[in-house]
């Protein structure tokens, strides 16, 4: 991929990882995740396909588009509660057992973790992300963990990524948005962050208007040109 849209890397001094499409390939567990509160209610398992087409603004949305999707009445919210109840239990106790790593993540993040501080930016809630990055060996790298416990949190919203940069003592310009989706993009806009698109996610051709990411093609890229720029500063 062409460098032309790269950011100003002498100014990163910080990095935020979306979770799902990003760091992980977890279409398979969340798929697994929601058929499993939708059996428990005695309802139509949902297609892996349509699943993963639905992945990106948390549990509470993959649920109602279920619900939709089942033709389902939303009613008192009783039958959202309990999917989102079983959805959370079979996350927590199966966090990465269908889904994978993305190759070359785990050589990235123990190399970024030597020159920067790493944040996750997620809009699946906080325990979950947790228990998924526990799973994929990556939680002791990161800094802390950030995820869409609260609507109002969801990317595109700029707070969650307002938030870590406030923790890590950096300004939001100096703190690299890493995610797949155009929620990824928009946040990074809102908050005043340079953003990388990915190119190995659910949202590989994602676009927002008026953000022009960084194209990213693989792991080692990444690793590559922010070591550089870390070895430059050391010169």
């Amino acid at each position: 991929m062409p460098d032309k849209n790269i950011p100003d890397l002498s100014r990163i001094h910080a990095i935020a990882f979306d979770l799902d499409g990003t760091l992980v390939d977890s279409a398979a567990d969340i798929w697994h995740a929601l058929n499993f509160g939708l059996s428990q209610a005695g309802l139509p398992n949902v297609d892996l396909v349509t699943v993963r087409g639905w992945i990106g603004g948390g549990p509470d949305k993959l649920i109602s588009r279920a619900i939709d999707h089942l033709g389902l009445a939303h009613s008192d919210g009783t039958l959202h509660a309990r999917l989102r109840a079983d959805f959370d239990r079979a996350t927590l106790e199966a966090p990465l057992d269908h889904g994978m790593v993305y190759d070359g993540i785990e050589e990235m993040i123990e190399g970024l973790y030597a020159i920067c501080p790493l944040v996750v930016v997620t809009n699946k809630p906080t325990p979950l992300a947790r228990a998924v990055l526990a799973a994929a060996g990556l939680l002791p790298f990161m800094s802390a963990v950030y995820g869409g416990d609260r609507s109002e949190l969801l990317k595109p919203s700029p707070a969650m990524l307002d938030a870590a940069a406030a923790r890590l003592a950096v300004k939001p310009a100096q703190l690299l948005m890493v995610g797949d989706s155009a929620a990824d993009l928009l946040a990074a806009q809102a908050a005043g962050c340079p953003v990388a698109l990915v190119g190995w996610g659910y949202g590989a051709h994602a676009s927002a208007p008026g953000v022009t990411p960084w194209p990213v093609g693989s792991p080692s890229q990444l690793l590559a040109q922010m070591s550089a720029r870390f070895e430059e500063e050391t010169e």
